[in-house]
Order: C-alpha cells, then sequence, then structure tokens
C-alpha cells in the first residue's frame, strides 16, 4: 500500500478567506471599490459615452459655461475649455490617462521593491545590507525633483512618466515586504517546506508570497494614489504628459489662465484628481482595516 503524497497545508488560505469577508463587510473600502470601479468603467468605455473627440476644436465655442452657470449649453454639459474643445470628453479620456500611469507604475515599482523586501528578509545578512543601503540611497532622493530633472531632460510622454515613477516609488514596497517575510520566514509551514526539500524560488513563490499578498493589495493601493497625484503635478508643471493629450493635471495647467472669470477650468478636472485618489485611498483603508481589525480606531 503506497503512502499519500506529502503536502503542506494552505497556510494562509483561511487568513485570506477572513480577509475578503472582512473587506467586503467594511463600508469605507466597498465606497471607495464602486467608486473606483465606476472610474474604471467611464474609462475603459470612453469612446463609447464620451459625446465629442476630446482633441476636436471649435473656436466659436470657446469657454461655454457648465451647466450650473448661466450662458450654459446642454451640447455641451460641463462647458468647453479655451480651444472650444468640450470638458466632459477630455474629462472621461483624462480618466485613461491617470488609471494607465497610476497601474502601470505599481506594476513597475511593485516588482522591484517586492523582489528586494523578500529577498533582503528572506536571506538576511549581506543581502539585507546591501538592499537596505539601496533603500536609505533611494530615501535621500526627493522623488518630485528628481522626476522632474529626468523627465526635463529625456521630455515629456507616458512612457517616461510611467519609467520615472516606476523606478523612484518601489521603496515602500521594499520596506514593507521585507518586514512581512521576516515576520513569517520562521513560521512551521515555512520550516515544513523547507524540511521537504523545497527550492528557493519554490518556497518564495508558493508559501511566501501568497501570504503577504494582502499587505502588498495595501501598499499598491496608496502608491497608485501616490503615483496619480505625481503625474498630475509634472503635467501641471508642462514636463508631464503632453499636450493636446487630455490629462487631468495638464487640463488644470491649461485653466490658469482663466482662473479669476472661469475658474472652473481648474475646479472640474482638479475635482476629478480628487475623486479618484479618494477612491483609491478608501480602497486602500478599508483593506488596512481588514487586515488588522484590532487596530482599527
Amino acid at each position: 500500500m503506497t503512502s499519500p503524497e506529502l503536502t503542506l497545508p494552505a497556510a494562509g488560505t483561511p487568513r485570506r478567506k477572513g480577509l475578503v469577508a472582512r473587506a467586503m463587510a467594511n463600508r469605507v473600502f466597498l465606497f471607495g471599490s464602486v467608486l473606483l470601479g465606476l472610474i474604471f468603467l467611464m474609462a475603459v468605455f470612453a469612446p463609447w459615452i464620451a459625446p465629442y473627440d476630446p482633441l476636436k476644436q471649435d473656436m466659436l465655442h470657446r469657454t461655454v459655461s457648465p451647466f450650473w452657470l448661466k450662458g450654459a449649453d446642454w451640447a455641451h454639459p460641463l462647458g468647453t475649455d479655451g480651444l472650444g474643445r468640450d470638458y466632459l470628453s477630455r474629462i472621461i479620456y483624462g480618466a485613461r490617462i491617470s488609471l494607465l500611469i497610476g497601474i502601470f507604475t505599481v506594476i513597475c515599482s511593485g516588482i522591484i521593491g517586492t523582489v528586494m523586501g523578500v529577498l533582503a528578509g528572506y536571506f538576511g545578512g549581506r543581502v539585507d545590507l546591501v538592499i537596505n543601503f539601496l533603500i536609505m540611497t533611494r530615501l535621500t532622493l526627493p522623488v518630485i525633483m528628481v522626476a522632474l530633472a529626468v523627465v526635463a531632460i529625456f521630455g515629456g510622454s507616458l512612457i517616461v512618466v510611467v519609467l520615472v515613477l516606476g523606478l523612484l516609488l518601489w521603496d515602500r514596497f521594499a520596506v514593507v515586504m521585507r518586514s512581512a517575510v521576516m515576520q513569517i520566514r520562521n513560521q512551521e509551514y515555512i520550516q515544513a517546506a523547507q524540511s521537504m526539500g523545497y527550492s528557493t524560488p519554490k518556497l518564495l513563490f508558493r508559501e511566501l508570497l501568497p501570504n503577504i499578498f494582502d499587505r502588498l493589495a495595501v501598499i499598491a493601493t496608496f502608491e497608485m494614489a501616490h503615483a496619480i497625484l505625481l503625474e498630475a503635478s509634472l503635467s501641471f508643471l508642462g514636463l508631464g504628459v503632453q499636450p493636446p493629450t487630455p490629462s487631468w493635471g495638464l487640463m488644470v495647467a491649461e485653466g490658469r489662465q482663466y482662473l479669476l472669470f472661469d475658474s472652473w477650468l481648474i475646479l472640474i478636472p482638479g475635482a476629478a484628481i480628487c475623486v479618484l485618489v479618494l477612491a483609491i485611498n478608501m480602497m486602500g483603508d478599508g483593506l488596512r482595516d481588514a487586515l488588522a481589525p484590532e487596530n482599527r480606531n
């Protein structure tokens, strides 16, 4: 009679199920998720729901007021900008730019920071010292100043902004992942995997990463919001996404000259940035509460 193959218990499964249940019961998380989902759908279906081409200019209908002001034209519910472009269409398409930059920046910085943090936390010793030195070096560099310098040298574009932010925002991932791995690397299921002869890559991907993924998700939400704000700042300064691309930060910059008389040209894209960042932060806050419910206020 042959003995059944030894398998390790899925140590993270009950914890992950509990995390999902607590997250779904959290009103802050649900509200943020619904809000972010609506923005995501708006970005995905922009060609079908935008009433106009966001790049089409109409100099006969410049700075048309939005619907809540006098002189509004319901053909342009949010008005038009200084070149006669429909503001609602530009807001809808601008969601694509913000989400693309936020998502791809988090993917890039998350891979770099997670790899460094996991290696430092698992191996310790000299590996930990080297990675800690890299983290400290990165923390001495002001993100916005370095990003401004690099973008000024290589030029502003969507790809350049994503790469610059991705290579600058990995430090928080590395710090959190290092701490998380150090907390669980001596757990019994990790030792059992080692005693069964698991290779290092198999142990890291099958046992370690699934049990720290929830913390990775929390950091990813906050860093995504951070990346969106940085992109808006760079675009506002003229060093981010270049015109005529409908970026919310660029729309704020273009509306500066109309601040005294048509302030809504700044307020509308500014409000869009606030709503998107709020939705992402609410999701992150809800995940954090679900991860450590005993620490909630």
